[in-house]
């Protein structure tokens, strides 16, 4: 028995960080110094543990939790993507003292939630580890202090996440009505003989709903551009992060479910692809706010992602696989910048990044490859995300949705180019003092923009571990 709940561990940690901050939350005096440390801490232990569990494999709960390298990666991706989030609350400005425990608290509810999403091979596991999830995000929106826009970011996540999760489970009750399960194992068995009848594939599309609602891909994208915008530039960081990652991960297993044998579904995610990647350039190109144009980006990262994920293959799972740690990275960096630079917790505009060169050489740099990385320049992790996508799409011969998709990427080019123009090019109206940058802010710069580089140049290892993965689900 012990030895099955060892497959439980990074799950364990993160209920025991919760409970820790729980009581911290209760204390009379808020202390943010505190919480801070206890939670960046706890964090930092939090990817050391998920690190050691890696290589478990097992089943738990009657079999509707599994542990497998696959899940662990991406329990993995999540660790990290919360302990990087953690690192920017250093000024936490945008949330009153006050909230503070409770922003740690939810946020560490969240990842547990996601962990379990990953893990979760039963149906109403994973309805119920996504909602836990959600609700987490629900609460952390409107936390943003001083801000009218927060309430009505947080009122439209709400309700947007409510019906995507209604019509979720609607489509869950058409899978298990046609298979007889709400096990994915068995699931698999049987989905591929029936997956022609119309009752298979609107349950199947009606699922991947709920977790397109997530990743944000058209047309369950419209909450994206408000809620970055309205919540605390912390919590953007993980929604449009951590977030991500997760959904990636429980899109792969749903697809999976198929067997690359309906037409239909890979038809759809086609043409879902497409909207979500021209709408989302699209519209980016006009955006003057820093985070509503890294949420269009989203959009149209989602179509992209979905381009691995429809080939339907080892090689195309291991390429989003990849693709979602790139993004991870990339985007991390991104929102390092847009803290550091609004440290008061407000919006960024882009005319704000004027003289950024100037005040910050460091940020200025990072915020550069960031961005090139995202439009896929080499020698970036971005461009060999969107090789390996490519290639995997190529593979099994859809040319001219790669031919859309690099348009699509060139199109990207301009308006991450104005950042970087921004940055560089345009000074601001009046003189800026120079930038404060702590000496840890500053390793975590050279950490991330060292990872974009060196795994970009040398992604051998990160895509053997995405591969072996992958296998996990054919």
């Amino acid at each position: 028995m012990m030895n099955l709940w060892t497959l439980f561990i990074p799950e364990l940690y993160c209920l025991l960080m919760a409970l820790v901050l729980f009581g911290l939350a209760m204390s009379a005096r808020p202390n943010p110094r505190r919480d801070y440390f206890a939670a960046l801490f706890m964090a930092g232990v939090g990817v050391v543990v998920a690190l050691a569990c890696v290589r478990l494999e097992g089943t738990l709960f009657f079999e509707a939790y599994r542990v497998d390298l696959f899940s662990q990666v991406f329990k993995v991706m999540l660790a990290m993507g919360f302990f990087l989030v953690v690192c920017l609350c250093t000024e936490l400005n945008g949330i009153e003292e006050r909230h503070h425990p409770e922003f740690y608290l939810f946020l560490t509810t969240c990842t547990l939630a996601m962990m379990m999403l990953v893990s979760s091979v039963e149906l109403l596991t994973i309805y119920v580890a996504l909602e836990l999830s959600s609700y987490s995000l629900y609460i952390l929106v409107p936390l943003r202090r001083g801000h009218g826009i927060d309430v009505e970011a947080g009122i439209k996540y709400l309700m947007v996440g409510a019906c995507a999760s209604a019509v979720m489970l609607f489509g869950l009750s058409y899978i298990f009505g046609v298979t007889h399960t709400t096990y994915v194992v068995e699931i698999i068995q049987v989905l591929p003989g029936v997956i022609g009848t119309p009752a298979a594939i609107v349950g199947l599309l009606l699922v991947l709903c709920g977790f397109f609602f997530k990743l944000a891909v058209f047309p369950f994208h419209f909450w994206a551009p408000d809620v970055y915008q309205g919540a605390a530039n912390q919590v953007t960081a993980y929604i449009a992060t951590a977030s991500k990652v997760a959904a990636v991960a429980i899109i792969i297993r749903m697809v999976a479910l198929s067997g690359g044998n309906s037409k239909y579904l890979v038809d759809i995610l086609v043409t879902l692809s497409i909207a979500s990647m021209t709408l989302g350039n699209l519209v980016a190109i006009v955006q003057k706010d820093m985070k509503r144009l890294l949420a269009y980006s989203s959009i149209s990262h989602a179509g992209y992602v979905l381009i691995g994920i429809l080939s339907m293959s080892a090689t195309g799972y291991a390429s989003a696989i990849f693709y979602a740690l790139a993004y991870l990275v990339m985007n991390l960096c991104c929102f390092l910048v847009v803290v550091k630079v609004a440290h008061d917790g407000s919006d960024l505009k882009i005319a704000q990044l004027a003289g950024l060169h100037r005040r910050s050489p460091l940020l200025a740099m990072a915020l550069m490859l960031a961005v090139f990385g995202l439009a896929g320049i080499p020698p970036t992790i971005g461009f060999t995300g969107k090789f390996l996508v490519f290639a995997a799409a190529m593979e099994k011969g859809y040319v001219t949705l790669v031919i859309i998709a690099m348009i699509n990427a060139t199109i990207s080019l301009y308006y991450y180019i104005l950042v970087v123009k921004a940055a560089y090019l345009m000074e601001p109206d009046e003189e800026l003092p120079r930038l404060p940058v702590s000496m840890p802010t500053k390793v975590l710069t050279v950490v991330l923009v060292t990872v974009m580089v060196v795994f970009g140049v040398f992604p051998h290892h990160l895509l053997e571990v995405a591969r072996a993965a992958a296998r996990m689900l054919m």
